[in-house]
């Protein structure tokens, strides 16, 4: 079956048909791509789709559209944009519950690596609406925090470091052949959702209700036209949890690290740290052998960039 997912997203070009206004963008890609809408063939639209906006992508199967990946550095509008310090446990910056940030190395071979790609495939399914999620084990309902706001409140997120995340969201669509159009929807989706400091309560999730969403929350980010500034906290910037990994992100201090971020990972080299995450990714994805060793090819070329 996945080695039939390989022949035929290579073969994906600008011939696809429209979406019909009256079908989601999971439903329609899931059925472009993969033949038959079933709940297995969306969470592997949604795999391949979230692994390749972590990792990057320089390779088959896409439609020759280079996507470097959230985990490598990069620009926005003349920005320079790491993110990865947020993932590799450089910076204190995920939120457990506390009054304040931890280090979590999500690169590292602990139970963190597989709940946040799994919270990350049922939200974007959610997101684009995937009509058979929650209907099987298949693909499970969405089960993680509902608000995003909380799960990136001490991250202190800049417009470029948001920007290059929706960016590489939507070039991982684009380069399996999604729609112009519809990759500019899921932009402005994302958009709307996250850029906007002090937004108000939204409902993603219709089981959780409204909740803060916004993930732009330094005073650069845009203020949102009803904004709701009371609701948010004061934002700061994540303290350094290894200077080594934070590359030069965050701001000096004394900061909580969480157990997971043992010494041994931490003094990992970032691009060994990378290769191995890519591969784990791609396995825990649910992916085939085949599609692990082009997400693996993918990230290595990524690494020598």
């Amino acid at each position: 079956m996945h080695l039939k997912v390989l022949t035929v997203l290579a073969a994906v070009g600008t011939a696809m048909a429209q979406r019909p206004a009256n079908m989601s963008i999971c439903d329609f890609y899931t059925t472009a791509l993969l033949e038959e809408n079933t709940a297995a063939n969306q969470y592997t639209l949604l795999t391949l789709v979230v692994n390749t906006a972590v990792i990057g992508n320089y390779t088959m199967p896409n439609v020759g559209i280079a996507v470097p990946g959230i985990l490598a550095p990069g620009m926005y509008e003349g920005t320079e944009v790491n993110l990865l310090p947020y993932f590799n446990g450089g910076l204190a910056s995920s939120n457990r519950g506390g009054s304040a940030g931890v280090a979590i190395n999500f690169l590292d071979d602990g139970g963190a690596v597989p709940k946040l790609l799994t919270h990350l495939y049922q939200y974007f399914g959610v997101l684009l609406g995937c009509s058979l999620e929650g209907t099987g084990d298949s693909f499970p309902a969405y089960s993680g925090q509902g608000s995003q706001y909380r799960v990136h409140k001490f991250m202190n997120l800049s417009p470029a470091e948001v920007g290059y995340f929706i960016t590489q969201v939507g070039l991982s669509a684009a380069s399996f052949g999604v729609a112009t159009e519809d990759v500019t929807a899921v932009g402005q989706a994302l958009a709307s959702l996250f850029n906007y400091r002090c937004a108000p309560p939204t409902t993603v999730v219709p089981s959780q209700g409204p909740q803060l969403q916004a993930i732009c929350i330094e005073d650069t980010c845009p203020l949102s036209e009803n904004a709701t500034c009371a609701s948010y906290e004061r934002s700061t910037e994540p303290l350094v949890a290894n200077a080594t990994l934070a590359m030069g992100e965050g701001m000096n201090g004394t900061s909580t690290t969480n157990a997971s971020a043992t010494v041994s990972s931490m003094s990992t080299p970032a691009p060994t740290q990378l290769m191995a995450a890519g591969a784990r990714f791609a396995v825990r994805g649910s992916l085939s052998l085949a599609v692990a060793v082009v997400l693996g090819t993918a990230l290595m070329a990524c690494v020598a960039l």
